[in-house]
């Protein structure tokens, strides 16, 4: 049996762990989008064009930073899912929809793929490689 058909056939019977490694990538991605943002609050009241809802510019830079962080280790995934979804949604159907697909800032395609990750690990969880996982396991053995 060559190595790469043992390669193959271990990631086939693993494919919960690439589910884990994309919750551990948005996770992270949305850490940093809200460190960008709190280093330069700004951007983002430029980015939605108005400077009248500080509190819900304060709740984006929040929920990037903490839930990003809670959905990279896999920490309260389907809580800190839930409250990224209304602010990509508004991403998506207030801010990124009005400029189209063709546009030099972010991009309306990458906003709809974030806000569907996130429905999904809503939906579904954290995955395997997660601190949720961690917690059931060890309540199950207790």
């Amino acid at each position: 049996m060559s190595l790469v058909k043992v390669s193959f056939n271990w990631l086939d019977n693993h494919t919960n762990v690439a589910y884990s490694f994309i919750r551990f990538f948005l996770g992270s991605a949305l850490f940093v989008r809200g460190l960008i943002l709190a280093s330069d609050p700004e951007s983002l009241i430029k980015l939605a064009g108005a400077n009248q809802f500080y509190w819900y510019y304060s709740y984006v830079i929040i929920v990037h930073i903490l839930g990003g962080f809670f959905l990279a280790i896999g920490f309260s995934t389907r809580l800190a899912s839930i409250l990224q979804i209304p602010i990509l949604f508004g991403a998506v159907f207030f801010l990124h929809l009005q400029k189209g697909l063709v546009s030099a800032e972010q991009s309306l395609e990458l906003s709809v793929l974030v806000l569907v990750l996130l429905v999904v690990y809503f939906l579904f969880g954290s995955g395997v490689l997660s601190v949720d996982n961690f917690v059931a396991k060890r309540k199950l053995n207790n």
